[in-house]
Parts: C-alpha cells; sequence; structure tokens
C-alpha cells in the first residue's frame, strides 16, 4: 500500500514538473497583468507630474469619475453598437452564409472560395484599414465608381462613420467564423441529412431543425471568441476614424488609449480597461448561460 502511494506521489510530482513551465508563464503574462490592472485601476498613476513618481491610492475615485464621464457613456454605446453589428450579427451571419453555401461544392470551387475569403482575415488591421481609407475616401475608389453612374461623392467617414468601421470590420473577421462554421458543417453525418430528405423535410426545415442545432456547439464557441476580439478591435477604427468624427466611432479600447496616453493618465486608462475586461467575461458567460439553457 506504502509503495502504491509513492508510486502515485512520485507521479503527481512529475506531472506537476511538466506542467510547471506552462503554469508559470500561465501566472506571468495572463494573470499577473490581471492582477496588476485591478491594483493600478485604484491608483493616481499617471505618465506625467507628482503621480508619475510616486502614486497614490484613490480607492473608487477612478470610477466614480467614469460613470460620470458623458465621453465614457457614449463610448460604451458605440462598443455594443460596434459589438452587436459587427461581431453578433455581421461575422456570424457572413461566415455562417458563406460556410452554408459552400456545403457540398466542388473542392476547387470551395478552395477558390476560402482563399479569397481568408485573404481579408490574414492582412493585419492596420494594412486593411489604410486598404479601406483609400477605398472609402472623399476620393476613393468608391466614389470614382460611384461617380461614373452619376453619383455625387460621399465622404463616407465622415458622414456614416460607424456604418463604414463596422462594414471593414465584418470584411475582415468574417473569414474566422466561416472557417467554424465550415468545420461544424461538415462534422453532421450525411446519413441524418439523407434521412430528412426521405421524410419530406425541406431545406428550410433541414437548416433549423437539423443544422443549427447540431452546430449550436461550434456557434457558442465562434460567438465567444469573436465577441472578445471585437472587444478589444483598436487599430482598424483607429487608422479609420481616430475615434471621430467627433466621438461618433470612439470605443472603449481607443477611449482608454486616449484617457491613458494621450492624457497620460495610466490610472484611469486602467480603470477602463477593467470595464472592458469585466464586459468580455460577463458576456462570455451570458453565451454559455443562454447555450444551456435552450437545451
Amino acid at each position: 500500500m506504502s509503495k502504491q502511494k509513492s508510486l502515485n506521489g512520485n507521479l503527481y510530482l512529475k506531472t506537476f514538473l511538466f506542467g510547471a513551465p506552462a503554469i508559470i508563464l500561465l501566472l506571468l503574462f495572463v494573470l499577473g497583468p490581471i492582477i496588476m490592472t485591478f491594483l493600478f485601476s485604484f491608483t493616481d498613476m499617471s505618465l506625467t507630474g507628482a503621480a508619475a513618481k510616486d502614486m497614490e491610492f484613490v480607492g473608487f475615485d477612478n470610477f466614480v469619475r467614469m460613470f460620470k464621464d458623458p465621453s465614457f457613456k457614449s463610448s460604451v454605446i458605440n462598443t455594443i453598437v460596434f459589438l452587436v453589428f459587427s461581431a453578433v450579427i455581421g461575422q456570424q451571419l457572413v461566415g455562417f452564409l458563406v460556410a452554408y453555401l459552400m456545403k457540398q461544392k466542388a473542392r476547387p470551387f470551395r478552395s477558390a472560395i476560402g482563399l479569397l475569403v481568408l485573404a481579408g482575415w490574414i492582412t493585419p488591421e492596420i494594412v486593411v484599414a489604410f486598404v479601406w481609407f483609400a477605398f472609402l475616401s472623399d476620393d476613393g475608389t468608391l466614389n470614382a465608381i460611384l461617380g461614373v453612374t452619376g453619383i455625387e461623392p460621399i465622404a463616407w467617414l465622415l458622414n456614416f462613420p460607424m456604418i463604414s468601421v463596422i462594414f471593414v470590420n465584418i470584411w475582415h473577421g468574417a473569414a474566422f467564423c466561416m472557417l467554424m462554421y465550415q468545420a461544424a458543417l461538415d462534422d453532421i453525418p450525411q446519413e441524418v441529412e439523407e434521412a430528412s430528405k426521405i421524410d419530406g423535410a425541406n431545406a428550410w426545415q433541414r437548416l433549423w431543425r437539423i443544422t443549427l442545432p447540431m452546430i449550436k456547439g461550434a456557434a457558442v464557441t465562434n460567438m465567444v471568441l469573436v465577441t472578445l476580439q471585437t472587444l478589444g478591435v483598436f487599430t482598424l477604427i483607429y487608422a479609420l476614424t481616430g475615434g471621430g468624427p467627433g466621438e461618433d466611432t470612439t470605443t472603449l479600447p481607443l477611449f482608454m488609449y486616449d484617457e491613458a496616453f494621450v492624457n497620460y493618465q495610466l490610472g484611469y486608462g486602467t480603470a477602463i480597461s477593467l470595464v472592458l475586461l469585466l464586459m468580455g467575461i460577463i458576456l462570455s458567460l451570458f453565451y454559455i448561460k443562454l447555450s444551456k439553457t435552450d437545451d
């Protein structure tokens, strides 16, 4: 019995030592920054002035200031609008439609379409932003095309800034959703679909009663990942509109950047980042809870 305990103890020790490097890295680069963010959000840490040398604990002052700040409220609204229309609706819908339409198509066709869609996803955000800025600018490609039909040039990034950044983010991120849904659709047994056809189910019934329920797990995972990625979008919006005009496209990441690195209020900026982190956690738990409720 003691020999068995000794063997089990050695096994546990070897398992711990084998996983120790990963655990240490996780603590340093994931949990560590989260803890530091939490601590700094309760201070007046700054890049300039006296607080840059000797920061002080200010309690909930940063959060009180935040919820009284009209700019914070508008950035939260912009973040929600950007998230819902570009991620929850846009990327999910476009990604699923592309994957569904390519299902059971010839492999060369699927490869060609997949390559075109993936090209936008693998392109760095800053490159995507510059390309679309040139396309949507006052003298850009889109207005040149519209000019041929006699339509007057439109200042897309000035008159329709949020619609523009939402559209660009959908174009850039829909490929990830396509890959997730394509893998999930390919895992649906062919026998199930054939049996539903024999039973007289039409295309809509097969989609609603068979396809969607069978890929629900992949859809929830995809929703969580895309939501977290979209909450952190910074480069795309900053390069396209800079958060403007005014504050029309200033989301929480841009507002956090402005307060922390433009206004030099690092304590206030980290408090904003903590709210962004909590939003991601709450939304992820909500998606998971919703998926379990539907079972």
